[in-house]
């Protein structure tokens, strides 16, 4: 006989939902925490405050922190963020949070922590402060299954790395027909962005090798790059079905797509 806990566990190992997402759209989604709280219940509330609070602030900024107390309740309080990428306006940023708002409840029910990355932009929130501690650990790796060995394009491509690797917020390079750009979160500083993105870099070679596009994303920054003219998706495709998948501590959520 299975325990509680056991149950849990299974239901979100199996448990399928439906995104509505573009194919670029949605990057990945991550649970940090097993444990779930009772709807209705403080926590939901003061996520409820949390969530909508990131839509109001992202009319105004492309980044915000949130740090929530809960008077009634010590297990209510919470830490949030919300980033858009830095070439977006303000009513892009607006739209793209508030549909990340409504994912993140979809992809991690009930649970204490989850982040999600869209394209445009990426939420977390989490009971403990996270919020300017430096985090390196890999989210999602993309290799595309092309790869080159042209001197040409790999001396284009480390020129478009190396550019990256200096970004201090949201940088977009290109060199010859290699383009690509990086963002840290805003609750890091220069240093520790620095630090996050020659992380990036460094894994992103070491993983892929010469693929002629990469996206590698950590907690706290992402690095991307691809070969001009890669990314010419078609139109109409969308998310079929997404499946959690659990590795190690952490609940991931994979994507299977359809074109329609």
């Amino acid at each position: 006989m299975s325990t509680p806990s056991q149950s849990l566990f299974f239901m979100f190992f199996f448990h399928i939902i439906h995104i509505k997402a573009i194919y670029n759209d949605f990057i990945y989604a991550t649970c940090t925490s097993q444990e779930t709280y009772q709807p209705n219940s403080p926590y939901e509330s003061t996520l409820h405050n949390l969530l909508t609070s990131m839509a109001i602030s992202s009319s105004r900024s492309l980044y915000g922190s949130f740090s929530i107390a809960n008077d009634n309740s010590s297990e209510a309080s919470m830490y949030g963020l919300y980033q858009c990428r830095g070439d977006l306006n303000l009513r892009e940023c607006l739209k793209c949070v508030e549909s990340v708002a409504d994912q993140v409840q979809l992809a991690c029910p009930h649970m204490y922590g989850a982040s999600l990355q869209l394209e445009e932009c990426f939420i977390r929130y989490e009971r403990s402060d996270f919020l300017g501690k430096l985090d390196t650990g890999i989210r999602y790796k993309k290799c595309s299954e092309i790869v080159s060995e042209d001197a040409e394009f790999l001396k284009r491509r480390d020129d478009v790395l190396t550019d990256l690797m200096v970004a201090t917020s949201f940088k977009i390079s290109t060199s010859g027909l290699v383009e690509g750009f990086a963002q840290c979160l805003g609750d890091v500083s220069v240093t520790d962005c620095s630090a996050c993105l020659a992380n990036a870099v460094q894994k992103l070679k070491t993983i892929c090798g010469p693929a002629e596009a990469v996206d590698v994303y950590l907690a706290q920054c992402y690095a991307k790059y691809w070969a001009s003219g890669y990314y010419r998706l078609p139109i109409g495709t969308h998310v079929k079905f997404c499946l959690f998948l659990h590795v190690s501590s952490l609940f991931i959520l994979n994507c299977v797509f359809e074109h329609v």
